[in-house]
């Protein structure tokens, strides 16, 4: 049953292809348009399923081969032909039961289904703003598929922001924590030994930007992008694991040390998942595509009124090191008492207790410096809730009796860690994880895996994800910056929401910033991290920072504590990849403008002529005076603004700010 509805559909007639979406001179030649006609497809048949793009009448992708290859050599191309086909126009509403930008989104594209003379068919849907296509099979009995050939053919030399996979010790290329950075290099130069997670964004010598990823991921594994030495990228699968063992440690994992000759075993009558090309004629077009949960499969909850996204806070990163406080800080109840305190005072919704709650292993071997109902009772009468970490593999193992004593509690909201696979058996996992936690009424995010990639349209429950490069990496490395801050809205936010954990309190220039373990920097102001709560997309939104250090600054803390995660409306209102993003997003008639960029100052201008009539109070924090050499300086101030006022800002190095728009 759809979660959606649709004030017009025009789907209902299959029609024959006219000429103004479809080419019929041959059978074997088909092309199909986006509504504003600006996208063409083309479609045809020879040795091989092929396709191509043009934009505005300009080759964007050329010739580009689709396959499909079972294990008994039954292949889509082999011998085969077009039957038939049909053309539908699409006009539909998705109402978002967990709105990550909007509540409403609006479905508009045309579709073209081809089958084939073998029990193949294939979907293309053009969108005014990308292209996606999708094999499905007809065969009566399961099929073992020996691979998939997803091409993606670029002209000319253009270059990429690509996350590499980087082998890690003992296990194979396909184990990752999906955690990179982008790095933008020719197409040319990324090789045939190497492997990319996705999105994967191309930038070509001229516009529009294209930005490769998948959606509906289910019972199949996900797809990486490899290298040819060429401005050609292929799709490549992890192989089905036939042996698996554990690495030991404390925070012990899965690992497959025998792969089959094959990606996937599944159904016969099935659909696989949607390939997707996101075409951006300019860069603020990428942070609001909806593509990828649009193509995602409808939720299959029944009911999601129980799903209470929201803020909350973390220790992980700053491991706890509290000040001013008349206790021993650390894993222990007078702790998460404080933070459950320092919750109720500043507006969060939860608490997380992360890793070092329980044994690792065992989720029922308590710390015993922890005294579980004490804390619960604490929370119940401060009106605060209590967020769980977990190792994925002892959640596997203890998930029923994890879940019962998890609800005992109150928990409606936990993380689970260290999958690192994407192959069809850790793709099924994840799904297994979200019906037993929604069958429990509670949240569920992913850490340590990959993107959500639409699974969070069909399970709203799963709230969010890692899969990103983010705070926690300031506690030992350099990785995190500004500028790679300023890529992810337009590459890993392209398949769904992510858990950066924003708001570190201490804040460093690029010349002073150290990774120091207990007393954790973020590179970049203050500003910059308050802004994130805006540009990054998720409906759970974390702040790392220290509380101890929080509650010397109420006034800032306030107004971080009451920022939405949830959004009626988003607007990219201007974006420069990698250099700067100012989005606006609206909250029941208020309006939050969050700007960043890199390590760069810069100069914004600020329009209002998006708000309705009237009076807004301007609630504003920016980078102070003094932020490019003191990031933590900030200046927090109101003023009141119409829709036809402007509003100039200056970013420091690594710079930003945060305004709240209150209509009076």
């Amino acid at each position: 049953m759809k979660n959606s509805k649709s004030r017009f559909i025009s789907i209902g007639i299959t029609i024959l292809f006219i000429l103004c979406y479809i080419d019929a001179h041959s059978i074997d030649t088909l092309k199909i348009s986006s509504p504003s006609g600006k996208i063409l497809v083309k479609i045809w048949i020879g040795k091989q399923l092929s396709y191509a793009i043009s934009y505005d009448n300009k080759i964007i992708m050329q010739p580009s081969h689709i396959d499909l290859q079972l294990n008994h050599k039954l292949s889509l191309s082999a011998n085969n032909k077009i039957k038939s086909y049909n053309v539908k126009k699409v006009n539909e509403e998705i109402i978002c039961p967990v709105p990550e930008r909007r509540k409403i989104i609006h479905d508009v594209y045309n579709q073209l289904s081809v089958a084939f003379s073998t029990p193949y068919l294939v979907d293309f849907r053009v969108y005014d703003d990308g292209v996606a296509y999708r094999i499905s099979t007809r065969f009566k009995d399961s099929i073992t598929i020996k691979n998939e050939v997803a091409e993606f053919c670029f002209p000319g030399q253009p270059s990429a922001y690509i996350a590499q996979i980087h082998k890690m010790d003992g296990v194979d290329i396909f184990h990752s924590s999906f955690e990179e950075l982008y790095i933008l290099k020719r197409l040319d130069h990324f090789s045939k030994d190497s492997i990319a997670f996705s999105p994967f964004l191309v930038i070509p010598q001229a516009n529009p930007k294209i930005a490769i990823t998948e959606s509906d991921l289910d019972d199949y594994p996900g797809m990486f992008l490899r290298g040819t030495d060429s401005s050609q990228v292929r799709g490549t699968f992890a192989g089905y694991p036939i042996e698996e063992k554990i690495a030991e440690g404390l925070y012990s994992s899965s690992i497959v040390s025998r792969r089959a000759d094959y990606i996937a075993k599944t159904k016969g009558s099935r659909s696989f998942p949607w390939r997707i090309l996101m075409i951006a004629p300019a860069d603020k077009d990428l942070p609001s595509n909806d593509m990828v949960y649009c193509l995602a499969s409808p939720s299959r909850l029944k009911n999601t009124s129980w799903i209470k996204p929201g803020n909350i806070t973390d220790e992980w990163i700053v491991g706890i090191n509290l000040f001013n406080v008349p206790f021993k800080s650390g894993l222990n109840t007078a702790s998460y008492k404080y933070y459950i305190d320092f919750a109720w005072r500043f507006g969060f919704d939860r608490i997380m207790m992360d890793a070092g709650w329980s044994d690792t292993h065992n989720l029922f071997h308590i710390n015993p410096d922890i005294n579980m109902d004490t804390l619960v009772a604490y929370a119940k009468q401060k009106h605060v809730k209590i967020a769980m970490w977990t190792l994925a593999l002892t959640l596997n193992r203890q998930l029923d009796s994890a879940l019962t004593q998890f609800n005992k509690w109150g928990v409606d909201f936990i993380m689970t860690d260290f999958i690192q696979r994407d192959d069809q058996k850790s793709v099924n996992f994840h799904k297994r994880i979200a019906e037993a936690c929604a069958a429990n009424k509670i949240m569920i995010m992913y850490h340590g895996t990959y993107p959500p990639k639409g699974f969070n349209r069909t399970y709203p429950n799963a709230i969010t994800r890692e899969a990103v490069l983010g705070s926690e990496y300031n506690i030992g490395s350099d990785k995190v910056s500004p500028n790679h801050d300023l890529l992810l809205p337009f590459t890993r936010m392209l398949a769904g929401s992510l858990d950066y954990e924003p708001g570190l309190l201490n804040n460093a220039s690029k010349k002073d910033f150290r990774p120091i373990e207990g007393d954790v920097m973020s590179p970049g102001t203050r500003s910059h991290q308050l802004a994130m709560l805006a540009v990054f997309d998720s409906p759970i939104q974390f702040f790392s920072g220290n509380p101890s250090q929080g509650y010397l600054e109420p006034k800032y803390m306030d107004f971080l504590g009451h920022i939405p995660t949830t959004w009626d409306q988003t607007n990219i209102l201007d974006a420069k990849v990698g250099q700067y993003i100012v989005t606006a997003r609206k909250k029941e008639g208020n309006w939050f403008i969050g700007g960043m960029t890199n390590w760069d100052s810069r100069d914004l201008t600020i329009s209002f002529d998006f708000l309705n009539e009237g009076q807004y109070q301007a609630t504003i924090c920016e980078d102070g005076v003094n932020a490019d050499r003191y990031a933590s300086d900030y200046r927090l101030y109101t003023v009141l603004v119409n829709k036809n006022n402007h509003m100039s800002l200056h970013l420091a190095p690594g710079g930003g700010f945060l305004i709240k728009l209150k209509k009076l």
